[in-house]
């Protein structure tokens, strides 16, 4: 689990070590511009409800500690994402990461989390996703 620190606040923003590697990318590269602009979040589930904002400006200090030693491959479609949301009105908005199916999947055993649906058992040979303008997209397996 990584930490930021932002500003005087003595209070750590725990993050994921892969999602604030990818973060940490996106928010340097706005910083380094003299851009200002916002990082928003939902709380997590040990957490009471509810969702958090930070001003992020340039002058403010700022520090990113990794739990893990070894820096994590980057997900450039990730990094992408989050920079198009940086540059939005919105600012920054942590979304989970998602993965390009490589392929078919199948499991027994575990349950595979999706967004807020839990899988018990996963067999897809072919999946589809078409997006359909703004509003969603369309699956089809």
């Amino acid at each position: 689990m990584g930490t930021i620190f932002y500003g005087g606040s003595a209070t750590p923003i725990h993050i994921d070590d892969r999602a604030l590697a990818h973060l940490k990318v996106v928010i340097a590269t706005k910083l380094r511009r003299s851009e200002s602009f916002t990082l928003s979040w939902r709380h997590p589930e040990d957490q009471p409800p509810g969702r958090t904002t930070l001003w992020l400006h340039p002058s403010i200090p700022l520090r990113f500690v990794f739990e893990e030693p070894e820096s994590p491959e980057l997900n450039r479609q990730w990094v992408e994402d989050l920079a198009h949301s940086a540059n939005t009105s919105g600012g920054i908005t942590l979304v989970a990461e998602y993965f390009a199916p490589r392929d078919p999947v199948e499991s027994e055993e575990s349950a595979v989390s999706v967004g807020k649906v839990a899988v018990e058992e996963l067999a897809i040979d072919k999946l589809t996703v078409v997006a359909v303008g703004s509003g969603g997209a369309s699956i089809s397996a």
